[in-house]
């Protein structure tokens, strides 16, 4: 029996990393940077991606998915930012997959975007083993949630290209201790950039800005070479 529920959950993931890289042909098509948002639930997320979006929409087509097992709270405010914005309810399901993306996008016309922004269901641990076609994958992680929280969840971490200390501007009321922090996440990704921010008071939002557009310009570059 063990033997059989590990078989049915290899075949969901390999057709899952099929329909995956469906979607990163398409987004590389249209050159628009994909960007897969992971954290545990109440770690800013929501916020930090309203802020970006505010920001990046004055100068850049941008726009969002957001993944809830219910109500689409989160979507309505993302759409405040003026970004198009379409809610996808997993109702049972504790992740997004790139099938869910799929039929999301299908009938959603939100015209040519530079960038993409994945709101994952929050939780550290079913999506990080989905691939949903994204070019960056960002692990959110709030100075309130304890520094071995990286070694609790790992693939989460591990999987990422960038980690995302939120509520820094907390961080001393909470006796964060961010040595401990950063040697938790380079324990199990020592390569992977860390970047603290606070969207209430924007620290660090320049830099993380600053970063997103810099692989907005690289994918629209190639996407212009690839169709010269």
């Amino acid at each position: 029996m063990k033997y059989r529920v590990v078989s049915i959950e290899q075949n969901i993931l390999r057709k899952n990393d099929a329909l995956a890289q469906g979607l990163r042909a398409r987004f590389a098509a249209s050159g628009t940077l994909v960007v897969n948002l992971l954290s545990s639930p109440g770690s800013g997320k929501t916020t930090l991606l309203q802020e970006t979006l505010a920001r990046l929409s004055r100068r850049r087509r941008v726009g969002a998915l957001v993944g809830d097992q219910a109500t689409d709270n989160d979507a309505r405010r993302l759409a405040a930012s003026g970004a198009p914005v379409k809610q996808i309810t997993t109702a049972a399901e504790c992740r997004l997959d790139a099938d869910m993306i799929g039929r999301a996008l299908d009938g959603w016309e939100p015209g040519r975007l530079d960038a993409l922004f994945i709101e994952n269901v929050g939780n550290l641990i079913c999506p990080a083993e989905y691939d949903l076609g994204e070019d960056l994958r960002i692990v959110l992680f709030s100075v309130t949630e304890g520094e071995d929280k990286p070694l609790k969840y790992p693939l989460a971490f591990n999987t990422a290209q960038l980690a995302l200390i939120t509520k820094i501007d907390i961080a001393d009321a909470v006796g964060f201790d961010r040595d401990a922090a950063n040697a938790s996440i380079r324990h199990v990704n020592p390569g992977v950039s860390i970047l603290e921010t606070s969207a209430r008071t924007g620290a660090g939002m320049d830099e993380w800005i600053a970063f997103v557009e810099t692989l907005i310009d690289r994918k629209t570059a190639a996407r212009e070479v690839s169709v010269r």
